[in-house]
C-alpha cells in the first residue's frame, strides 16, 4: 500500500456540468468554488475553455478569487483549447487524449496520432505554463502495452501527471488494484490521478482503491455529479480515505452538508435520501435493536460520527420497526414516563399508523398517537 499523501481534484464545474440538463452561472460557480476552498480541496478543474467566451469569463473569474486551490483546464488535444485555457490564468492544463482502440476509432485517430500530437502539445504548453496534465481517455479499455507507451511519453516530455480515466465505468477494485499495482510498479516516480465513474455503482469504491494501490489522487464531484450516472462522490471518498486510514490533506468535513445541499440546489438534482454521507437517511434509524444500541453508543450502527458533518444529525424516526427503546427515550425526553402498558398501546399505534400510511412518522404524528390514546 502507497502511503504518501494524497490529493482531490474536483471537478464539479466541468464534468459534473456535463450532467443532461446542468448549467452553472457565474455566481454559482463562484459560490461553489469557494466552499470547496472552504472544504480544503486541493485542485478544482473549473471549465473547458473551448467552449467560448462566457466559459473563459466564468474561469477567469474563478481565478482572481482568493483561494488556496489549484486550478485546471480540461482541453482537448489542440493546440486551440491550450490557447483558451491560457487566456483564463489558471494553474495547469488537463490535455485529453484517446487511448482506447474503441475511442481512437470513433474520433478517426490511431495510436501514432497521439504520440505524435504529445510530442507537439506538451512542449507547446510548457512554454507558456509549468504545469501540464495529460489525459489517457477510456484508460480502462486501452491495450496495456500502448497505454504503458503513452505513460512513458507523456513524462519523458515533462508532464507533471497523468491521468488514468475509468471512462465509461467499467472497473471494479480487483481490476483498479492490478492496474495501479503495475503503474506504481514500472513508474515509482510518476504521479497519477484516477478519474472513476460510477456507472456500475462501484466509483467510490475504484477511487479508494486506487489510492491504496499508487494512485496520488482522485478525480470527482460533489454528489457524484456527472454524465450518465455519474462521478466518484467527494464527500464519499473523503470519508473513505480517512476511514482507510490515508494520508490525506486538512479537510473541513463540518463544510460538506453545505456544500452538498448548495450543488443539489444550483443542479436542479435533489440528492437521493439514502446517499451515503450526506442523504437525509444516511444517520436515520428506525429498527428496534438498532435504536436500543444507539442511545448507548452511536458506533454500534453508524460507521462515524455524524456531528464531524456540522449540521447533520444523528435522526431516530419511528415506524413499523420500532422498539420500546427508542419510544421510551422520545417520550422521556418530553418529561413523560410511561407504564408498560402505555409503552405497548403506543407501539401499537405508532405501527397501524406506519403501515397504513406506509412511511415513518414525525415526531407530530407520534405526540398524535399518545394525545389520541390519552389526552
Amino acid at each position: 500500500m502507497v502511503k504518501e499523501r494524497k490529493y482531490l481534484v474536483d471537478t464539479t464545474l466541468r464534468d459534473g456540468e456535463q450532467a443532461p440538463g446542468v448549467v452553472f452561472f457565474q455566481p454559482d460557480k463562484l459560490e461553489i468554488a469557494a466552499k470547496l476552498d472552504a472544504l480544503g480541496i486541493e485542485e478544482l478543474e473549473i471549465g473547458t475553455p473551448a467552449m467560448g467566451e462566457e466559459e473563459v469569463a466564468d474561469m477567469k473569474a474563478i481565478c482572481c478569487m482568493r483561494h488556496a486551490f489549484r486550478t485546471i483546464a480540461w482541453c482537448r488535444a489542440m493546440e486551440y483549447d491550450i490557447d483558451m485555457a491560457l487566456r483564463t490564468g489558471v494553474d495547469a492544463v488537463n490535455i485529453s487524449f484517446p487511448v482506447s482502440h474503441l475511442h481512437l476509432m470513433a474520433m478517426d485517430k490511431s495510436p501514432a496520432w497521439v504520440l505524435e500530437t504529445m510530442e507537439r502539445l506538451i512542449p507547446y504548453a510548457l512554454k507558456h505554463t509549468d504545469r501540464v496534465y495529460i489525459g489517457a481517455q477510456d484508460a480502462s479499455r486501452a491495450e496495456y502495452p500502448f497505454l504503458e507507451t503513452f505513460i512513458e511519453t507523456a513524462f519523458d516530455l515533462g508532464a507533471e501527471r497523468v491521468r488514468i480515466a475509468d471512462t465509461v465505468g467499467i472497473m471494479n477494485p480487483v481490476m483498479v488494484s492490478t492496474l495501479f499495482s503495475r503503474l506504481r510498479e514500472i513508474f515509482p516516480a510518476g504521479d497519477f490521478e484516477f478519474h472513476p465513474h460510477n456507472d456500475l455503482g462501484m466509483g467510490t469504491a475504484n477511487a479508494i482503491t486506487a489510492l491504496m494501490y499508487g494512485a496520488g489522487g482522485i478525480s470527482g464531484t460533489v454528489n457524484g455529479l456527472g454524465e450518465r450516472a455519474g462521478n466518484a462522490a467527494i464527500e464519499e471518498v473523503i470519508i473513505g480515505m480517512q476511514q482507510a486510514q490515508l494520508a490525506v490533506g486538512s479537510y473541513d468535513l463540518s463544510q460538506i452538508c453545505n456544500l452538498s445541499n448548495l450543488v443539489a440546489e444550483r443542479s436542479n438534482i435533489q440528492l437521493h435520501p439514502s446517499k451515503p454521507i450526506v442523504g437525509e437517511n444516511a444517520f436515520s434509524h428506525e429498527t428496534g435493536i438498532h435504536t436500543r444500541c444507539l442511545l448507548k453508543n452511536k458506533l454500534t450502527y453508524q460507521p462515524f460520527d455524524e456531528r464531524v458533518l456540522g449540521n447533520k444529525n444523528n435522526r431516530i424516526v419511528f415506524g413499523k420497526h420500532s422498539g420500546k427503546a427508542s419510544v421510551e427515550h422520545f417520550f422521556r425526553d418530553r418529561g413523560i414516563i410511561l407504564n408498560s402498558i402505555q409503552l405497548m398501546m403506543i407501539m401499537r399505534g405508532i405501527r397501524d399508523l406506519a403501515v397504513s400510511t406506509r412511511t415513518f412518522l414525525s415526531d407530530h404524528h407520534v405526540m398524535n398517537v399518545y394525545n389520541n390514546l390519552f389526552a
